[in-house]
């Protein structure tokens, strides 16, 4: 194992460990019930954010989203990221399903110095894009058959259009070393801890966008999400 790599590991731990912070040692359906408000929270926040204009636009027409509120970003020269979220899924009567809890974590390579905590709202725009998140075990990117594209604060202007691109990912940091996000080759995690001590044994992601699995207290967030 190469010096690089060690650091590398240690930075994800560190970041892990610190998107966790506050919430590792206490009930997993606390856990579950804080990041559904966190969930809350990110979203209006990102409606009336004066630099995230097109995202009501985008969420409104999204066929499915996945929220993190609280992605930890750590890095020298090596850097990782890592957080809590929930994903949900439109269903056919326009109304929003229930959630499926899962963790991001993603690695780099690159001179880059600091730490930064950016809430991060993937917009799912079509079929083939969640379906691929779930056929390559949530990995985010062309790679993986979706094309990814990122704005938000602290993210440099491109000159290319966001059409046609398959997810949309809105970023807004809360404060931090460095500005910015990358998330193509990210990988989504199922967080069945959490899945299970929300909805009972043997609710996976799959089934929860089916519907198989409800929980009342996640409506709160599910009626945040349909307001226009």
């Amino acid at each position: 194992m190469t010096r690089q790599f060690k650091q590398l590991v240690l930075i994800v731990l560190v970041a892990s460990l610190s998107s966790a912070c506050g919430t590792w040692n206490e009930p997993k359906s606390v856990t579950t019930e804080t990041l559904l408000n966190r969930a809350i929270v990110t979203v209006n926040e990102f409606r009336g954010h004066r630099d995230l204009k097109k995202f009501a636009g985008e969420l409104n027409n999204a066929l499915a989203v996945v929220i993190l509120p609280t992605v930890i970003k750590a890095g020298f020269f090596a850097g990782g990221e890592a957080g809590n979220g929930v994903l949900l899924k439109r269903n056919a009567d326009n109304s929003w399903g229930y959630p499926a809890f899962l963790t991001m974590g993603a690695a780099s390579f690159g001179l880059q110095i600091g730490v930064q905590d950016t809430a991060i709202v993937l917009v799912i725009r079509s079929t083939g894009a969640l379906d691929a998140l779930m056929k390559h075990q949530g990995k985010i990117g062309a790679d993986a058959g979706a094309t990814l594209w990122v704005e938000g604060v602290g993210v440099e202007a491109s000159v290319t259009s966001n059409v046609g691109a398959d997810i949309v990912a809105f970023a807004n940091s809360s404060g931090g070393g460095y500005l910015g996000v990358s998330l193509e080759g990210a990988v989504l995690a199922t967080r069945r801890d959490l899945n299970e001590a929300f909805y009972g044994e043997g609710a996976e992601p799959q089934s929860i966008l089916n519907g198989q699995f409800i929980n009342p207290v996640a409506d709160n967030l599910r009626r945040v999400l349909a307001a226009k």
